[in-house]
């Protein structure tokens, strides 16, 4: 009795015999995925080349918005003084605007101070020179408020002292809809090049199925169930995957890097400190996920076709 309890009690539960099985699936996928080496960086290299490319984009969109951001989030109204308004005139104006319910602030900008900055960041001290009388009107930095910005620029070119109003809320609103667009382009491209990455998987699973269906066949017939035969196919599909979204990860990054110092020379030539954004951890693990996500789905349909089509019947 006591060697039977033993012996009962040494059995490996259903448990540990299926945890068993997916540990030799992962080793044995990843067995069949290096023993063939180049048949496999194909697979990875068609898979990253069609995953880089929605990705990439994505990056980029992400990036102009953050560009775009400073932009649009700088809401101010210029507001230009008529040529004949003094100073005192001009203090006047900006008091009335700051004692109103749409405006936040109102900056007084003199048209010495403009002139001085013209003269600083322009380079043209000697033809400012020349010209012998300041020809800059006195200007008036609006802010709005949380509020209809189009309306207050509107009400501001109607005062008696405006001489122009300059809003760029239009610009901003065309902007808002290129970036708009872009992202369903985005969406579109990486539906369309998941789909084929998935294919991808799918097709190269099928001739590795097809490479042991004898094998498959006899499992079948010793009553084996399709959970038990799909499973080294599924994680291979996963191993194609995470390689793929390995090798598309490093092609953003080589990008990144190429591509970073001239548009720091660029932006730094606008007087702008914008520099390039890649993925950062989070996102990166998040890509990987995804990848490995497409790897599984296309093997494991693939698998579930063939079996459905060779499952044996009863007669």
């Amino acid at each position: 009795m006591s060697k039977s309890t033993n012996t009962e009690s040494a059995a490996p539960s259903r448990l540990a015999i299926w945890l068993g099985h997916h540990l030799h699936s992962v080793v044995f996928s990843l067995g069949r995925v290096l023993r063939k080496p180049w048949a496999t960086a194909l697979t990875i290299a068609v898979m990253a080349l069609a995953l880089a490319l929605p990705l990439g984009l994505s990056i980029a969109l992400d990036n102009l918005k953050l560009f775009a951001g400073s932009v649009q989030q700088s809401r101010d109204i210029n507001l230009f003084l008529k040529p004949e308004l003094d100073a005192a005139a001009a203090r006047d104006v900006a008091t009335a605007l700051r004692a109103r319910a749409d405006v936040a602030e109102v900056t007084l900008r003199s048209s010495e101070e403009g002139l001085a900055e013209l003269r600083q960041s322009a380079g043209l001290g000697e033809a400012i020179d020349a010209l012998g009388e300041n020809p800059l009107p006195t200007l008036l930095i609006v802010t709005p408020a949380a509020g209809d910005d189009a309306a207050l620029a509107t009400s501001l070119q109607a005062l008696p002292q405006a001489d122009l109003v300059q809003h760029d809320a239009l610009w901003r609103q065309r902007l808002d809809g290129w970036l708009g667009f872009g992202a369903r382009l985005v969406q579109v491209l990486s539906a369309l090049l998941g789909l084929g990455a998935v294919l991808v998987v799918g097709n190269t699973v099928r001739l590795d199925i097809q490479a042991r269906r004898e094998e498959i066949g006899v499992l079948q017939l010793l009553g084996a169930s399709d959970g038990f035969i799909r499973r080294p196919f599924v994680y291979l599909g996963a191993w194609y995957g995470l390689g793929a979204g390995l090798v598309a990860l490093g092609l953003i990054g080589v990008c990144g890097l190429a591509l970073r110092p001239p548009l720091a020379e660029l932006s730094h030539s606008y007087g702008s400190a914008f520099v390039l954004h890649g993925l950062d951890l989070f996102h990166s693990v998040m890509v990987l996920v995804g990848t490995v996500i497409l790897g599984w789905l296309g093997a494991w349909l693939v698998t579930g076709h063939f079996l459905r089509q060779t499952r044996p019947t009863d007669t």
